[in-house]
């Protein structure tokens, strides 16, 4: 059994299918802008219920319908929808052969019968879902099968096929124009007419053209797939012919992209582990960025919402002409995730969130604090948090004894009274008392060697009446409560 996949009117919903949002909605017409003069190639069914007609111009269609969008007809575009295509085929079979522009055969022979109507549903639904609107037909040979997907709506499984083929046109089969002509003056119109005629006899007066005809008519026609291999390159590029000044049309676009691209990926088994994205813009200069995933993922929501992080945090110098993506794939190592795992549940939506904050405060104020190698207190630097977090330290065998400091951050601002070099009174804006015990100074210094990080200060731990226990700090700025004693 097989089952053809088929899109029709396959330039046009390549072409619609990365058009602006808005003109997925409205009546649509497709037109070659190399051929001169343009005609209407093909049109939506909103577009030829306005009166648009094929075979027409640009402005006769336009005068009959004022709100058509004209499209022209694109090569990328259509390579990615026939790329969408082989995707959604390759989750169906491995077997898959690129019959032609918006036709791929799938060989369904290691599907149950039961499971192969399902199976091809299910293909239509994820094509819907990548923007591709399709009919399917199942038969015994390629070309049954072809025949349905013609007429399905939107599956179609041929069962006798001779009470299927025989009211068919005869155009159906395809014929050579003058061989048409001659049936037609037989009064010849459908397949069951045709092979109503004795297949020697229609040989002779028709030759092997006729002959031919006559075994498509008749359903015996059978060949073996020309099988084609999945991709091994993730790539998905577009040009826009006028500057995209905003972010929503080049996230559509994404959209798509990613959409497509991750359906290969796991019909592969594969998984993501860097993306490329290039931005063109329209000053003649290009914007690349790599960026790596924090784990491996095939998921589509995953990488566009990885993706639209890192575009809503960019500002171009001008309009972006073309997209290209390209994604860097890995074989995801799966692991089974233990109770006391310290490792992130979602990598992924953690950097997401890392970004946008880097995106309001800076890259250089995100990160996780990791004491540095001096004597100088709190200091700190930021490095990249880690994605799995190690095991807690063991405890110390001595453990430190003493009040727990509780820092304020920032330390009070303070003004003290002095008796000699001793401070006797302590006030601050949030409370203030007199010094009624008192121990220290306990002075420090370091970075004497740099100018500009050279450091000093005196603490005292002072009790003020009534109110607690205290870091009383001086620094060449100035006197600071730096704490208080638990």
């Amino acid at each position: 059994m097989f089952a053809v996949i088929h899109l029709a009117d396959f330039a046009l919903q390549a072409a619609l299918r990365l058009a602006a949002r808005p003109a997925a909605s409205l009546p649509a017409a497709l037109i070659d802008p190399a051929q001169r003069p343009s005609v209407v190639l093909a049109c939506t069914p909103a577009a030829r219920s306005s009166g648009v007609e094929i075979g027409q111009s640009p402005a006769q269609a336009l005068a009959r319908c004022a709100r058509l969008v004209i499209l022209p007809a694109s090569a990328p575009a259509s390579a990615d929808a026939q790329a969408a295509l082989l995707a959604t085929a390759f989750s169906l079979s491995p077997a898959v052969e690129m019959t032609g522009p918006g036709i791929c055969t799938a060989s369904l022979q290691g599907l149950a019968p039961g499971e192969q109507e399902p199976a091809v549903r299910q293909t239509l639904s994820q094509l819907a879902a990548l923007g591709l609107h399709a009919t399917a037909g199942l038969g015994a040979t390629p070309l049954l099968a072809l025949y349905a997907a013609r007429r399905a709506h939107p599956v179609l499984a041929v069962g006798s096929a001779r009470d299927f083929l025989a009211p068919l046109p005869l155009a159906a089969a395809d014929p050579p124009a003058d061989v048409a002509g001659i049936l037609a003056s037989w009064g010849i119109h459908t397949l069951g007419q045709l092979t109503a005629l004795p297949k020697t006899s229609l040989a002779q007066r028709l030759g092997p053209a006729g002959l031919a005809l006559w075994e498509r008519a008749a359903g015996e026609s059978e060949r073996p797939l020309v099988c084609v291999a999945p991709e091994r390159t993730f790539v998905a590029s577009w040009e826009s012919e006028e500057p995209m000044e905003t972010l929503e049309p080049v996230l559509f676009i994404l959209r798509r992209f990613v959409d497509r691209l991750a359906l290969e990926l796991q019909t592969a088994a594969l998984a993501a582990a860097e993306l490329i994205l290039t931005l063109d813009l329209d000053d003649d200069t290009s914007l690349p960025r790599t960026i790596r995933l924090p784990e491996p993922a095939a998921q589509s929501d995953t990488l566009f919402r990885t993706l639209q992080t890192y575009l809503e945090t960019v500002r171009t110098s001008a309009g972006v002409t073309a997209i290209q993506l390209k994604i860097m794939p890995i074989r995801a190592a799966a692991r089974q995730r233990d109770v006391f795992d310290g490792a992130l549940r979602d990598p992924h939506r953690f950097a997401e969130t890392l970004a946008r904050i880097s995106a309001l405060v800076g890259t250089d104020r995100v990160g996780t604090p990791v004491l540095e190698n001096t004597r100088r207190p709190d200091a700190f630097h930021l490095v990249p948090p880690l994605a799995e977090l190690p095991r807690a330290p063991e405890p110390a065998i001595h453990p430190p004894l003493g009040l727990p400091l509780r820092r304020f951050r920032p330390p009070h601002p303070a003004t003290v009274e002095l008796e000699g070099s001793q401070p006797t009174y302590v006030w601050t804006p949030a409370f203030h008392g007199r010094i009624v015990e008192l121990a220290g100074p306990w002075q420090a210094a370091g970075d004497w060697w740099e100018a500009d990080q050279f450091w000093q200060r005196e603490e005292w731990d002072v009790g003020l009446d009534p109110v607690g226990l205290y870091r009383l700090v001086h620094t060449p700025g100035g006197w600071f409560v730096e704490g208080e004693y638990d």
